[in-house]
């Protein structure tokens, strides 16, 4: 079947497995040795070509729940139940999940291969740290149950390695307990990327953080943003979420999101809040997942796709290289529909993991001519800077920029060696980067 990532672009004809069982998986495995273009496949939510190859074994069939302890809320689950499923069936019981991105159509194992952080990385680290046991399907190994204490090396290159040291198939996640499903959200206006920056430091203590930037605003007013921050409530009950109803049902013309359409956005959005402090109670759902109950919203964009460009820079050199990129976006007209400004803890042993201490900014591109071009530029200055770009999002990065921004890349190859992922699991974008 024809694939491609969430972004549209770029896409493939694969030949698509979908096991029922652990022996389906090794059997797929076993059929596709020596062809070097395995991967596995969750929701298709990563942006880019990291979950395509020629070979893709589809997670579909392996969402079942295994065990749940009601004392310290460690689940077992297989790796294919989604975010959205964990939701459902636990928020009424009172548990959360630990971290959580910006959508709950993401599966365990995609979340685990992607390393996903949320809004609370400065408290509460990545996906990962609330990871005890992984138990994956390799090459020379069979199936191995790798932790922090067993097969260390595997369990820190499955952490963040984007399917390419194996299939996962089952987990072993810490929950979170909550009193309500509701969160106490606070919104603060800063008029620039400088009052942006010291409302994140003067409110470290704040489980959940995160600011939209507007992305075309100069001068002054460059980087001014909505930050929003929150907290789980007492009280409001432990109901879960509904369905969104709401549906792009076809890719809409290219043209309609232009550099005036962005900007009437942007301004539209940061002046929809009046008062420099508001507070409200809303459904985590809301909270967490605001583009969620838009179905296919990644259709907006048109056919030729989008692509997301998310990057870190430490603490130390952040807010000058947060000033010169988005300086060079206002210049250059290519003006970001959604930007998502977050601010990271320490960064974990795991070899690919993304974020790093510093400052985290996502912003979507809608794919036209010269934005690679762009985008290349955008990718030296983050390199003066020693910053680095998500896997999960990229599409186009070169494998001089990955390679200086993944110094631990080489201990990542290594451990593919050592149990044989090199000569089957290989995606597009491990291709081109030379992993």
């Amino acid at each position: 079947m024809n694939l491609s990532g969430w972004g549209q672009y770029p896409s493939l004809d694969a030949e698509v497995s979908i096991p029922l069982m652990d022996r389906d998986i090794t059997g797929a495995i076993a059929y596709t040795a020596g062809h070097d273009a395995l991967i596995a496949r969750g929701l298709g939510r990563s942006y880019g070509d990291s979950a395509l190859a020629k070979f893709v074994i589809s997670t579909d069939s392996m969402d079942h729940f295994v065990s749940f302890d009601e004392t310290s809320g460690e689940l077992r689950c297989q790796a294919g139940v989604s975010l959205d499923q964990i939701l459902t069936v636990f928020v009424p019981k009172g548990w959360f999940l630990p971290v959580t991105p910006g959508t709950k159509f993401v599966t365990v194992g995609g979340a685990i291969a992607s390393d996903v952080h949320g809004k609370n990385h400065h408290i509460d680290g990545t996906f990962n740290e609330h990871v005890s046991l992984i138990r994956i399907a390799t090459v020379a190994e069979g199936v191995v149950d790798c932790s922090r204490s067993e097969h260390t090396e595997l369990f820190h290159a499955t952490c963040g390695g984007m399917g390419l040291t194996g299939v996962i198939l089952e987990a072993v996640i810490r929950l979170r307990p909550i009193k309500s499903s509701m969160i106490e959200e606070r919104t603060v206006k800063a008029a620039n990327i400088d009052e942006t920056v010291a409302i994140f430091d003067d409110n470290q203590e704040v489980t959940y953080s995160v600011a939209w930037i507007d992305c075309v605003a100069t001068g002054r007013n460059l980087g001014r943003s909505l930050v929003m921050m929150g907290e789980h409530a007492d009280h409001g009950g432990l109901s879960v979420h509904r369905e969104g109803k709401l549906a792009i049902p076809f890719n809409m013309p290219g043209f309609l999101l232009n550099r005036y359409s962005v900007h009437g956005f942007n301004m539209l959005y940061y002046n929809r809040v009046g008062k420099p402090v508001t507070t409200r109670t809303v459904h985590y759902d809301g909270f967490f997942y605001p583009l969620d109950g838009i179905h296919q919203w990644n259709r907006m964009y048109g056919k030729n796709g989008f692509t997301q460009y998310q990057f870190v820079l430490p603490k130390e050199a952040g807010l000058d290289g947060m000033k010169l990129i988005l300086k060079r976006i206002v210049d250059s007209g290519m003006g970001s529909f959604l930007s998502v400004l977050k601010v990271f803890g320490p960064a974990n042993a795991n070899y690919l993991s993304f974020p790093m201490g510093g400052y985290t900014l996502a912003l979507d591109f809608k794919i036209v001519t010269g934005l690679f071009a762009f985008l290349d530029e955008l990718d030296r200055i983050l390199a003066d800077y020693g910053g680095r770009i998500y896997l999960t999002k990229d599409v186009r990065m070169s494998r001089e920029t990955f390679q200086r921004g993944y110094p631990q890349a080489d201990e990542f190859i290594q451990t593919r060696v050592r149990y044989g992922a090199d000569k089957v699991f290989n995606s597009l974008q491990s291709q081109r980067l030379g992993l």
